[in-house]
């Protein structure tokens, strides 16, 4: 990080009041980041995230009243400016997990497993990179095969090029880097940001989390486009 990148905002929400000051305790000694305020509940939630403008959530599952996938629902649908919402929980389910990442979570974090990867993930989530608990990642892409519905309009699939439905499919099945797509389509790491950004542009998707998640909805991870 520079001197010349914006400071990023943090929301800090879980119904443990230990777990909230051990999470602050940590970034606020993290250059570049500022705790905008905390959090005990999904209701107090929204509020502050409109209130403050923050630009991250980090947001707890389980919490009495509105639930962290119902809090996310509202912020992100309500934030026209792109707050965005990493879910930092203890729950592995399958269900829980779609849930969340449907429902507008950019990322998605087991709290202990993850914690080393708060602050790269957070700066990541508020330029539009966001991360997938490599633990859990495996089983979404699992679930989303299983149980896909019925593919959205097929006239959303003809926005994109073939080239950028080659590089949705690869993000949708598992390959998340920028380099790694690469080697696979044999093409610049530039190109494939390039394509990337353009997809996201057409379908007016907030991150690669979502874009990856409608790729895979979409059946573009079994494509040979």
């Amino acid at each position: 990080m520079t001197a010349a990148d914006p400071e990023v905002s943090v929301l800090i929400v879980d119904d443990n009041r230990t777990v909230r000051r051990g999470i602050r305790l940590r970034l606020e000694n993290a250059r570049g980041i500022r705790v905008a305020g905390e959090a005990s509940n999904g209701q107090d939630a929204v509020v502050l995230a409109r209130a403050e403008r923050v630009d991250v959530v980090l947001m707890d599952l389980h919490m009495p009243g509105m639930d962290g996938i119902e809090a996310t629902r509202r912020i992100t649908a309500e934030r026209a400016d792109r707050c965005r919402v990493v879910l930092l929980t203890s729950e592995v389910s399958d269900s829980f997990l779609v849930d969340a990442l449907e429902a507008g979570a950019s990322g998605y974090l087991l709290k202990g497993h993850d914690s080393d990867q708060l602050l790269p993930v957070i700066r990541g989530t508020a330029a539009g990179t966001a991360t997938i608990s490599p633990l859990v990642a495996p089983r979404l892409l699992r679930e989303l095969r299983e149980a896909r519905p019925t593919p959205a309009d097929p006239a959303q699939l003809e926005l994109l090029t073939a080239a950028e439905r080659r590089v949705v499919g690869l993000l949708s099945s598992g390959v998340t880097s920028n380099d790694d797509i690469a080697r696979h389509l044999s093409v610049s790491v530039n190109t494939v940001r390039s394509q990337t950004a353009a997809a996201l542009r057409k379908l007016h998707l907030g991150d690669r989390t979502q874009l990856a998640l409608w790729g895979a909805r979409n059946g573009l991870d079994r494509r040979d486009a």
